[in-house]
C-alpha cells in the first residue's frame, strides 16, 4: 500500500522517501566585468571593459570633459559594441568603424584602440557646441553614418559607463576570470601601456589633474579591466584593493591607505 505522502509500508517497516530540491541557482559566469554605479548596474565582457577603459583613458590624455566620453561610448556601442573588430561595412575597422579610404589612418593604426580613440576625439572637438548638442548629433557629426539617430539609444548606458570608467564614482568596476585566461605577470608592460593611454604614468598621481574625472580611479579600473592581459593579481589604490581571487566579489576595504597605485 502506498500513501500519497510518500510513506511506504513493507513488512512493518516504515520508510520516508526524501526528495532533494533542485538547485536552480545559475553558476557564476567564468569571466566578465561588472559596473555598479549609483545609477545602475551593468555587465560587460572583459574585452569590452578593457576597450571602454582605454577609450576613457585617452580622454584623460587629451584633458577632455566627461561628456566627450559619453559621446564616444554611445558611438562605439552602435559601431562595434566595444569589440575591436577587423571587419565592417566596406573597409570599416575597429571600435569606431573608421575607414582607411576616408583618411582615418592605415588599417594597422585604426585597429589600435589608442589611435582610434584619439582620432575620434580630435574630430569631435571640432564639432561646434559638441558639449551642448544631443549626444547622437555630436556622434553623427563625426561619424556621418547612414542613421545618425541610432546613437541616441545608447546614451543612457553610455552615461553610466562614463561615470564608472572616468573614476568619478570610485571603486565601481570589477572583473573576474579563470587563472588559465591570465597571461604571465608583467607589471612593467602594464604601466608602460597605461602611460601610453593616459599620457601620464601612475607615479604621477597627485601631481596631475584632468577635467575628465578622477585620474587615480580611472587608472586603477583600467588596470583591473586589463588584469587578465598582463597577469595582474592585485590592484591597490587608496584604501581599496581588487584581487584576481576576489574579482567576482569586487573591491575590498583595507585598514590602511596609500596614495600610490600599486599593481602586482
Amino acid at each position: 500500500m502506498t500513501l500519497a505522502c510518500g510513506l511506504l509500508v513493507a513488512a512493518g517497516i516504515y520508510a520516508i522517501r526524501s526528495i532533494k530540491p533542485l538547485d536552480l541557482t545559475p553558476p557564476p559566469p567564468k569571466d566578465g566585468c561588472r559596473l555598479a554605479t549609483e545609477e545602475d548596474t551593468d555587465t560587460l565582457e572583459v574585452e569590452q571593459a578593457a576597450n571602454a577603459a582605454t577609450i576613457a583613458g585617452v580622454a584623460f590624455a587629451m584633458d577632455l570633459p566627461p561628456r566627450s566620453v559619453v559621446i564616444s561610448y554611445a558611438t562605439v556601442w552602435q559601431e562595434s559594441q566595444f569589440f575591436n573588430i577587423e571587419y565592417g561595412d566596406r573597409d570599416s575597422l575597429g571600435l569606431f568603424q573608421q575607414r582607411p579610404s576616408m583618411d582615418w589612418g592605415t588599417p594597422e593604426e585604426i585597429i589600435d584602440p589608442v589611435y582610434a580613440s584619439t582620432k575620434f576625439y580630435e574630430e569631435l572637438v571640432k564639432v561646434e557646441n559638441y558639449l551642448e548638442i544631443p549626444v547622437y548629433e555630436a556622434a553623427q557629426a563625426v561619424q556621418r553614418s547612414a542613421d545618425g539617430f541610432a546613437y541616441d539609444q545608447h546614451t543612457e548606458r553610455a552615461q553610466v559607463m562614463a561615470n564608472a570608467f572616468t573614476g568619478v564614482e570610485g571603486a565601481v568596476v570589477t572583473c573576474w576570470f579563470p587563472d588559465e585566461e591570465a597571461g604571465p605577470t608583467d607589471v612593467a608592460a602594464a604601466v608602460e601601456e597605461m602611460r601610453r593611454v593616459f599620457g601620464v604614468g601612475p607615479e604621477e598621481l597627485g601631481t596631475v589633474e584632468r577635467q575628465t574625472g578622477d585620474l587615480g580611479w580611472a587608472m586603477a579600473q583600467w588596470a583591473v579591466a586589463h588584469a587578465a592581459a598582463y597577469g595582474l593579481t592585485s590592484v591597490t589604490y587608496l584604501d581599496q584593493q581588487w584581487t584576481a581571487e576576489s574579482g567576482l566579489a569586487g573591491w575590498q576595504s583595507l585598514p590602511t591607505t596609500t596614495q600610490q597605485l600599486v599593481l602586482e
